[in-house]
């Protein structure tokens, strides 16, 4: 009963601290409430957490006969004066709340801590994408990678910060320390964005091989046992993995920004390095498959609908694709039909699904930095995350520096870049 009590006092006290810190004597004394309410906030569980959340939406939210009237005002006499009026009325009020709780030494790290939490919400709780919209705009401004710091982490890296790689590594598990000493060799890169207000902890990171040319499979550059390269032979920077380590950034522009500054700043140290390429996974390929036999999405393609359906048939004699791997079907075992119809179904998903709700997460990030899809690889990833993603296939998106702009520009009007060696496909 006693830690009933104390769990909602602490909600209260969280509440009218809030309050407090949007009055006046908040704005007068804003750091000092402001570290108050960090203190207190963290001491709220996951139940009261949510219960703040609903208080942010309810009780900071723009008055809608306010916003109707600015409106109208402003529709009225269309000036600088009403659509500032406007512009005031229609913020709502936790935005400056949230930039008062930025004041207390850890208001950033507060702030990003909060939204990973109120994330965890929102997929099962409606009401709340307004109070994410007003983080993700502040976080969008304090994050701008103007403000970011690119580091190089290098085995002499303080080794909290080499855990946290360690920990972060979201595409290919670090195994221990040998292994993240390997990765950290002179012929293999890793760079992080850090932010002046969260001093050692990354917010995102790109693992960098240095190689002579393109690479096809990604065995080889995990490889903890293999020999350093000579730094004359470095050719070509393939980027292999790129992890976030702030779910709570989650949606703010860090990635795109992070692999144009390491090509730039690799241009710079390494002048013998011309090609900058990426090894990359096909995560929702296998889900994709196994959901496109009588699918809606194939009567937009009717011009490929006969050979998407040949292929189908060449895969799906045991039912689902997924049951095939899971019996064991392996790309050694494959027959030559078999892979020539997941390679063409690999292409079809990454050129003309890859601006769906279904298309594939790594395809529209690199396609829409810039990059060109340059090859698909066969057998490329035989680890069991690989199988089960993408039956072992893995892509190559190309970064040519002069062309970035360009291919941005096409795939936003939904045009896909890819090399003339997949035309074939």
């Amino acid at each position: 009963m006693f830690e009933r009590f104390t769990k909602a006092k602490s909600l209260e006290s969280a509440q009218k601290i809030a309050l407090s810190l949007l009055s006046e004597k908040g704005e007068a004394n804003a750091q000092s409430i402001a570290a108050k309410f960090v203190e207190q906030f963290q001491l709220l569980d996951k139940p009261d957490q949510l219960k703040f959340f609903e208080f942010l939406a309810h009780k900071f939210s723009p008055d809608p006969i306010d916003v109707l009237q600015a409106a109208q005002l402003y529709a009225d006499k269309y000036d600088d004066e009403s659509l500032v009026a406007l512009f005031k009325i229609v913020e709502p009020a936790r935005q400056e709340l949230l930039r008062r709780i930025n004041r207390a030494p850890n208001g950033t790290q507060t702030i990003v801590r909060m939204r990973e939490q109120l994330l965890t919400h929102t997929k099962n709780k409606s009401g709340l994408k307004a109070v994410d919209a007003d983080m993700q705009h502040l976080l969008n401004s304090w994050f701008n990678p103007g403000f970011l710091e690119l580091h190089e982490i290098t085995w002499s890296s303080p080794a909290l910060l080499l855990e946290k790689i360690i920990q972060h590594e979201s595409v290919h598990a670090i195994d221990g320390w040998d292994d993240l000493r390997r990765r950290l060799q002179p012929d293999r890169r890793c760079y992080a964005f850090f932010h002046p207000q969260l001093p050692g902890e990354p917010l995102i990171f790109v693992e960098v091989a240095l190689v002579t040319t393109i690479s096809k499979e990604v065995g080889p550059l995990l490889d903890k046992k293999s020999e350093s390269l000579d730094a004359k032979k470095f050719k070509t920077a393939i980027f292999y993995s790129i992890s976030n380590c702030q779910p709570g950034l989650r949606g703010i522009s860090l990635g795109n920004f992070l692999i144009k500054r390491v090509a730039e700043k690799i241009l710079q140290e390494i002048p013998s390095v011309k090609t900058f390429c990426t090894l990359s996974p096909v995560p929702g390929f296998n889900k994709w498959l196994d959901a496109l036999p009588g699918s809606p999405a194939l009567e937009a393609l009717e011009d490929k609908k006969g050979k998407i359906a040949q292929s189908l048939k060449v895969l799906m004699k045991d039912g689902e694709w997924s049951k095939r791997l899971s019996k064991g079907w392996t790309p050694a075992l494959a027959k030559a039909e078999e892979k020539t119809a997941l390679m063409y179904l690999c292409f079809i998903y990454l050129t003309q699904f890859v601006h769906k709700s279904s298309g594939d997460s790594v395809a529209k990030f690199h396609l829409a930095n810039g990059a060109k899809l340059h090859d698909i690889n066969w057998a490329a990833d035989l680890s069991k995350k690989g199988f089960a993603q993408s039956s072992a296939m893995m892509v190559n998106y190309l970064y040519e520096l002069n062309a970035v702009e360009d291919n941005h520009e096409k795939f936003v009007k939904k045009e896909v870049v890819f090399s003339r060696g997949l035309s074939s496909l």
